[in-house]
């Protein structure tokens, strides 16, 4: 039973932790999980995001995002809305990936 119990933990946890952010850009909002908004400025963002070239590198919940050609191979499909009230997180394009973060860690569940 404890063997049982500790197996589920761990997979829990591996599974938690090796996520990946593989991202779909959908066409409708009905279609989407989440209505994203890019502002303007890094700190109007909840997560700022780098979008980075490899699939294998966008690993984790942390922003960084690999946008796929297909909705079948995406972790998440997202709509790019036209205004902030609209959207259930704000985003911010980094130049460099060591900047993608987590601003507001209460939306983090929109992305697991």
């Amino acid at each position: 039973m404890k063997n049982l119990f500790l197996t589920s933990i761990t997979a829990l946890l591996i599974s938690l932790s090796s996520h990946s952010q593989k991202i779909y850009a959908v066409d409708s909002d009905y279609k989407a999980d989440i209505k994203v908004f890019v502002v303007d400025s890094d700190y109007k963002a909840d997560l700022i995001v780098y979008k980075v070239d490899s699939d294998y590198k966008a690993k984790g919940n942390k922003g960084l995002w690999y946008f796929v050609d297909s909705d079948y191979k995406a972790d998440k499909k997202v709509y790019f809305v036209d205004s902030d009230y609209k959207a259930d997180l704000k985003i911010y394009f980094a130049d460099s990936d060591y900047k993608a973060k987590w601003k507001n860690s209460s939306k983090q569940h929109l992305l697991y």
